[in-house]
């Protein structure tokens, strides 16, 4: 098919949405390290990780045998509200660059919480509801995530306690007030309401909080209050599972034109969005059948896979959750408060680091200056204003595409624009004033907080 043949936006009918999530764990001979209790210290079983997630959640937390696992109809009743989202052809800013790579991007921000996040939030709530729970707890980076859940939350009428990382509860007013509308109570964290909250406290008074702290406080609420359970909107394999949708559709997508990708491309914070994309690409990759170059990229303010350690960690600050072995800085690193708030982790994804450890993906890091200028450039040619959190992945595409010009390849790059910036003014103001600096951890800063993994 020639070039003019493709379209701007590439969409999928309804009848065509994926009526399952894939598993790709049980695509993977070598599967992601148990998690295990934190205080035995063994595998954590179903029953021990059903106190803290709803059973069926944990059910799926723990399979890594089956690869499709069907979607209920009510939750696919409610993605029909948004899915199946856009593949778009980049011709603009293929234009812009003078590059012969054909250049894709999977748009997951058209819906009120403006990100990918809800396609796992409403699955969690779904089986909240389904096994009687009153309220779910959560943290929240950048607010996308507790932006979803309490959407979802509202939708099946639970209770909904979101714990913000300070420093976004602080720059992203508006992102906490949709949040309420919905009727979610807003906590900044770490917060003088839990025992691990005041802990940290004691002991960083001036913090600007983290996700692992915010994830200690929501799961200590969830355990202390009757009918209550914990989510979590990144890191886990079931959230990557929820998530497939993106990669399923985008596959589906791109073979409707018999367009074979060469480079797919997601920024990855704690790995759900990018976990959740590349999954049907990896087992095409696992099986043969594919030799894509997958990358993912990380701030260099937070460079787990870069710059961490492949081990056993707490999962939270607090040392409450479950350790999973993964690419980490450790539970004690609190990133500098960047503004890409989603990508504030200070670990990854146990499937995204088995995969990356086995040399299926590869990772590189960005400096935050140079993520808002391709985010800029992206806005201006294409007409949508990228997140912060996208933008990561935004710059690595660019980076790409200008080889291509420089080789003459026409590579089909394809990456995922996980959400819009339109709650991320006060970051594009402070880029625009020329006020945006750039923090690097330093090797004896990394190593400091490394010293305590377990």
């Amino acid at each position: 098919m020639s070039t003019q043949e493709i379209p701007y936006k590439i969409f999928l009918t309804e009848d065509e949405m994926p009526k399952a999530w894939f598993n790709v764990r049980a695509e993977m001979k070598q599967k992601p390290a148990p998690l295990l209790n934190p205080a035995t210290r063994q595998p954590v079983t179903l029953d021990e990780l059903s106190q803290v997630f709803c059973r069926e959640l944990a059910m799926q937390e723990l399979d890594d045998a089956t690869p499709f696992i069907p979607i209920p109809q009510p939750i696919l009743d409610f993605y029909k509200m948004y899915r199946p989202s856009p593949l778009t052809r980049a011709y603009f800013l293929e234009k812009a660059l003078g590059t012969p790579a054909h250049i894709y991007y999977k748009f997951e921000g058209n819906n009120t919480s403006g990100s990918h996040k809800l396609n796992s939030a409403i699955a969690q709530a779904y089986y909240a509801k389904q096994q009687g729970l009153a309220s779910i707890t959560t943290e929240t980076g950048a607010g996308q995530w507790g932006t979803a859940l309490s959407m979802a939350c509202s939708f099946f009428g639970l209770k909904c306690h979101v714990f913000m990382v300070k420093c976004s509860y602080e720059q992203k007013p508006q992102r906490r007030e949709v949040m309420r509308t919905y009727g979610a109570q807003v906590t900044p964290s770490p917060s003088n309401t839990t025992d691990v909250g005041r802990a940290i406290l004691a002991a960083h008074p001036d913090t600007n909080g983290s996700l692992g702290c915010a994830i200690s406080e929501a799961v200590e609420t969830a355990i202390k209050t009757p009918n209550c359970r914990y989510t979590l909107g990144s890191v886990l394999a079931q959230v990557l599972l929820h998530q497939s949708i993106i990669g399923l559709e985008t596959q589906q997508a791109l073979k409707k034109y018999n367009i074979k990708p060469d480079i797919i491309i997601g920024c990855a914070g704690g790995g759900s969005n990018l976990g959740g994309l590349i999954s049907p690409f990896v087992a095409e990759k696992l099986r043969g059948e594919s030799d894509c170059k997958i990358i993912a990229v990380e701030p260099a303010s937070c460079p787990s896979l870069t710059r961490g350690r492949y081990a056993y960690d707490f999962c939270d600050t607090g040392r409450v959750c479950p350790l999973a072995k993964m690419y980490t800085l450790g539970c004690d690193y609190i990133p500098s408060p960047s503004h890409a708030g989603g990508l504030r982790y200070h670990g990854m994804s146990s499937v995204v680091s088995e995969l990356y450890d086995q040399g299926l993906l590869e990772a590189r890091s960005v400096t935050q200056v140079e993520v808002f200028a391709a985010a800029r450039q992206f806005a201006r040619v294409e007409g949508t204003l990228p997140a912060p959190e996208s933008s990561h992945a935004i710059k690595v595409a660019i980076d790409e595409a200008l080889k291509c010009k420089e080789t003459g390849e026409a590579k089909n790059i394809v990456f995922g624009l996980t959400g819009t910036g339109y709650f991320d003014m006060y970051a594009y103001q402070r880029f625009n004033d020329g006020e945006m600096t750039d923090y690097i951890p330093t090797d004896e800063e990394l190593e400091a907080a490394a010293a305590n993994l377990p």
